[in-house]
C-alpha cells in the first residue's frame, strides 16, 4: 500500500519546502517523515489510490502556500500584525489540515490499513500548521547572518 508513502511525502514537502528550507529542523523531520513510511510496491496502484495520491499532492502544494504565506506574515515589522495574520494563516490552513486528515482516513481504513499507523500518521499531518508555523516565528526571530564578502 502506497498510502503511507504518500502520507510520508505530503508531510515531508510541507515541512522541507522551499520556504523552509533554511530553518534547521526540517532535514530532520523530512528523515523522520521518510523513514516511517517505506514505499510499497507500484501494483497496488488502483484508482482510489491514484485519486487519493493526487489529492495528497494538492495537499501538499497547499502547505507550500502556507509555509510561504506564514513566512512573509512573520516577516512583517509590526509583530502584533504579523502575530494576528499568523493565528489567521494557522487556523485556516488547519481546517484543511483537518478535512485532509479525515479522507486520509476514511481512504486507509477501507484499504485496511493498521489503526497505530493511521492513528500516527493523522497526528504528524495535523501538527503541521502549528509546526511550520513555529519553524518560521523562529526563523523570523534568529538574527540576520552577516554577510559574506565578495
Amino acid at each position: 500500500m502506497r498510502l503511507f508513502s504518500s502520507v510520508a511525502a505530503v508531510a515531508t514537502l510541507a515541512l522541507t519546502g522551499p520556504a523552509l528550507a533554511q530553518t534547521p529542523a526540517a532535514p530532520a523531520l523530512a528523515q523522520t517523515q521518510a523513514q516511517a513510511a517505506p514505499p510499497a510496491p507500484a501494483d497496488e496502484n488502483d484508482a482510489g489510490e491514484a485519486a487519493f495520491e493526487a489529492r495528497g499532492e494538492a495537499f501538499g502544494h497547499s502547505m507550500e502556500t502556507m509555509a510561504a504565506e506564514m513566512q512573509a506574515a512573520a516577516a512583517q515589522s509590526d509583530k502584533a500584525k504579523a502575530k494576528t495574520d499568523l493565528d489567521a494563516l494557522q487556523a485556516r490552513y488547519q481546517t484543511e489540515t483537518d478535512a485532509f486528515v479525515a479522507e486520509m482516513q476514511t481512504f486507509a481504513a477501507g484499504q485496511g490499513a493498521p489503526a497505530d499507523q493511521l492513528a500516527a500518521a493523522a497526528t504528524q499531518i495535523k501538527a503541521i500548521p502549528a509546526m511550520v508555523r513555529a519553524q518560521v516565528e523562529q526563523a523570523a526571530a534568529a538574527p540576520a547572518a552577516p554577510a559574506q564578502p565578495q
